[in-house]
């Protein structure tokens, strides 16, 4: 029997509604709309993201302002954004500029404006399992598990993949929902006799098509975050979906899986980090 398919797209349409309803109660208070600053982007497919997220968040009632900058004044803008008090979040669009290192600047911005979690504050917090903003794309992978009433607590979870944007964040917030993780990446040796173990396999790899049926335990969960573009401008997975449909109890789409959650978790951090700014 094939695995049932686990859309994103739900999980984004519930947390938006509660974002355009909230995002209506602060503009009534504050006299404007919770405010998203986009820094950075220099090719197209950032560019195509900005746009996305700006039509997303204007059909909610946010905004966004977007620049890009050079990298004489790049830390000096990211500054000015942390001290403006009508700049609730700032996200970093890569690729930066030439001669700007992403580690330094997610370091300049103000960690209660940090909404996709890039500062080592945040994630040092969500490390001692305290509240924080975490990524966007990892937050947005739990809540589809929990949309879909996948069981954390005690479960045996594997996250192929360590970055901190998707990979190691997504690991500790697991941790926080009780469930026993295990990391693989690129250096583990026989990742399939590990994955195999896994009531939930979340791959983040960054390699198309890494995960095989051998990789997956018979009625696993599986959640994929890639996103790997083809020679004829599709986008695949991590995981080889088709085949792995036929042992997996479930599995993410690619694209429609959990790609929608992002941008809806971002902007439902955004107008949270709008209401600490007042003092909600």
């Amino acid at each position: 029997m094939a695995a049932r398919l686990l859309e994103g797209r739900p999980v984004a349409d519930a947390i938006w509604q509660d974002v355009a309803s909230g995002a209506e109660r602060f503009g009534q208070v504050a006299g404007r709309r919770p405010t998203l600053a986009l820094v950075g982007g220099a090719d197209e497919a950032a560019a195509a993201y900005a746009r996305q997220i700006e039509r997303q968040f204007s059909r909610r009632g946010l905004a966004v302002s977007h620049a890009t900058i050079g990298a004489d004044d790049f830390p000096h803008h990211l500054q000015r954004l942390s001290a403006d008090p009508a700049i609730d979040g700032i996200l970093l669009l890569t690729p930066l500029p030439s001669g700007v290192s992403a580690e330094a600047a997610a370091q300049v911005i103000d960690p209660a404006k940090d909404v996709d979690g890039q500062h080592p504050t945040n994630l040092g917090r969500i490390a001692q399992r305290r509240a924080a903003f975490a990524p966007a794309t990892a937050l947005g992978g739990v809540r589809l598990l929990k949309h879909y009433d996948v069981a954390l607590s005690g479960t045996r979870i594997v996250v192929v993949g360590r970055s901190p944007v998707v990979g190691m964040p997504l690991a500790l917030l697991l941790i926080d929902s009780d469930a026993t993780v295990t990391t693989c990446h690129s250096r583990t040796r026989d990742m399939a006799a590990i994955t195999r173990e896994a009531d939930v396999l979340c791959v983040a790899i960054g390699r198309a098509g890494l995960i095989t049926p051998e990789h997956v335990k018979p009625g696993a969960i599986v959640l994929d975050f890639g996103t790997n573009p083809t020679p004829d401008g599709a986008l695949v997975g991590d995981v080889q979906t088709q085949a792995v449909m036929d042992v997996a109890g479930g599995i993410t789409p690619v694209p429609g899986g959990t790609g929608p959650t992002t941008v809806a978790v971002l902007a439902e951090q955004t107008l949270r980090a709008a209401n600490l700014q007042r003092g909600n």
